[in-house]
């Protein structure tokens, strides 16, 4: 599955493990992307992480995916909220 920026995934492995991030950025040709959950890892400073390592989740915030597009900023706030909101999508 490709992931795209906005997509909700889940860490498998590292000190992070089991955690859910926001993906920013992706690198197609290096395989890497960018993570963000607006806590630990804030906005301005993402984690790179292999896809290798990443569990997609399938779930995509178009909120967040339209303002990546844009190239407008993202609030480490909004993150959280809309993670926790992806979260109760998730359940359903």
């Amino acid at each position: 599955m490709d992931v795209i920026p906005g997509q909700l995934v889940l860490s498998k492995a590292g000190r992070d493990k089991g955690k859910k991030f926001i993906v920013t950025t992706v690198d197609k040709e290096s395989g890497y992307v960018y993570i963000v959950d607006g806590k630990l890892r804030r906005v301005d400073n993402p984690k790179k992480k292999k896809l290798k390592h990443l569990e997609v989740i399938g779930i995509t915030s178009s909120k967040l995916s339209e303002k990546l597009k844009e190239g407008r900023p993202l609030q480490n706030s909004e993150i959280v909220k809309e993670i926790k909101l992806m979260e109760t999508e998730e359940i359903k």
